[in-house]
């Protein structure tokens, strides 16, 4: 049932920044000493990159910002998935049974 995903780089290995670096990116960012496009190449990101941590950073505060890798794992996510199903079903099911008892409670003399 799970989704299969090719990547379009294999070789290519994903890097993971520190909450501090991200944090210092938009700094620097913000400081408008450099344009954007420089200092990302001097801190070896993507330009756009420095401009997502700068929205986040902006919605949510440095506190609740950058707090752990975006995507879950597959596994995790096929865990969500899986639990998301059975709670429907079981919700369901509770809600045939309220009914089921409401029933036959009029039934009762």
């Amino acid at each position: 049932m799970g989704k299969t995903v090719s990547k379009v780089n294999p070789q290519r290995k994903r890097v993971r920044f520190s909450k501090e670096f991200k944090l210092e990116a938009v700094r620097l960012l913000e400081l408008g000493q450099k344009p954007a496009t420089d200092l990302a190449m001097e801190l070896g990101i993507a330009r756009n990159q420095l401009y997502k941590w700068q929205k986040q950073l902006g919605k949510v505060g440095p506190e609740h910002a950058f707090r752990g890798p975006g995507r879950k794992p597959d596994d995790e996510r096929d865990e969500v998935e899986r639990l998301r199903a059975e709670l429907k079903r079981v919700t369901e099911e509770r809600d045939i049974l309220k009914k089921a008892a409401a029933y036959f409670a009029r039934e009762l003399p």
